[in-house]
């Protein structure tokens, strides 16, 4: 698979369907997802940027560079205290992978650890790549393998990490994150709802590379998942600034992990659920990361901000992309996460 990453900094364990797949406009692909058609199955089309919105990630990744390479480090050294040196990192596609590759390089800087580091794709409601997990095991001990993504939302990556894994026994079903504001793993950077400042972009900060795809007449029996390259992206590609961003303000001595919120983020998210009368909870996307994903790529309906945090710049790139596509903000108490996206339920017609 093609991507603007280094093969020393990830390898990428997906079927390159570049120029097999033509990317629909989000109202489209809305409709066809409501509709019973599986978003692995189609891509969105990936628009450079607005400039008034780029100046707000940029100011994002200046501001936030440091908490995020303290919840990297964190991270790294709880994955030592727990797992030792000798871990196999196995990131999530997309989201997980810059986060592997700090990870990658964290370890090799304050332990003097070279990881090997794979990424391979699973899909809520499909399940992980099992070609890609094998090919991983024909090569590597099965306790060794960590998987890793960026945060947590609700669990539901987790819960279908933990539930394809019942087929390979002996593979720890950890998942190691940044952020766990969902409270839902031992192995976080943090609980805290943070801005991981790759969440503002899509693949123009993750290698140029696009959410993975399993369909029947692309993927065959032996294929691991798929994915595109966006060529066409190249002049805007910021992966390695993103990374290289993060990794200057690597520290050797990092804070320890704060307790969680008590209960777990699903019981809240299912609570804005019932109030705001959705019935499927696939519409409702708590967090920073996975609103802003709402926002860039759905069709967001509207965008709650728990009141402590409604001036905060953690949240100003935000309340750009709210103001550039008219989506109300409304405030609402929220324990587990500072904000949450709703998604638009379309019409049945």
């Amino acid at each position: 698979m093609r991507s603007s990453y280094r093969k020393d900094d990830v390898t990428l364990l997906l079927k390159d369907l570049t120029g097999l797949i033509e990317p629909l406009p989000t109202a489209e692909r809305e409709r066809l997802i409501q509709g019973g058609t599986h978003y692995s199955e189609m891509l969105p089309i990936e628009y450079v940027p607005t400039d008034k919105y780029m100046k707000v990630y940029e100011d994002s990744l200046r501001t936030f560079s440091k908490s995020v390479a303290l919840s990297v480090g964190s991270l790294s050294d709880l994955i030592v205290e727990k797992r030792g040196r000798n871990v196999v990192l196995v990131s999530l596609a997309r989201a997980g992978i810059p986060v592997g590759i700090l990870l990658k390089r964290y370890m090799k800087w304050k332990y003097a650890q070279d990881l090997p580091h794979y990424s391979i794709s699973i899909i809520r409601g499909r399940g992980i790549d099992k070609n890609a997990v094998k090919h991983i095991l024909e090569r590597h001990n099965p306790k060794s393998i960590l998987f890793v993504d960026g945060w947590t939302g609700k669990g539901a990556i987790l819960s279908e990490l933990r539930k394809a894994l019942e087929e390979f026994p002996g593979v720890p079903t950890d998942l190691a994150v940044l952020s766990d504001p969902a409270n839902e793993t031992a192995l976080c950077g943090t609980h805290e709802d943070i801005l991981i400042p790759s969440s503002c972009l899509n693949s123009t900060v993750s290698g140029l590379v696009s959410r993975t795809v399993l369909r029947d007449d692309l993927i065959g029996e032996n294929d691991f998942h798929g994915a595109v390259f966006y060529e066409n992206l190249l002049e805007s590609d910021l992966s390695y600034g993103f990374i290289e961003s993060i990794e200057r303000e690597f520290e050797t001595e990092n804070p320890r992990i704060e307790k969680a919120a008590s209960g777990s983020g699903l019981v809240e998210v299912r609570k804005i659920a019932e109030d705001f009368g959705i019935g499927d909870l696939n519409l409702v996307k708590p967090g920073i990361g996975e609103a802003t994903r709402v926002l860039l790529r759905r069709l967001p309906w509207k965008v709650l901000v728990d009141p402590r945090f409604s001036g905060s710049e953690q949240l100003r790139h935000l309340f750009r992309l709210a103001r550039e596509k008219n989506v109300p903000v409304e405030e609402r108490p929220l324990r587990h996460y500072k904000c949450c996206g709703l998604i638009k339920k379309l019409a049945d017609n």
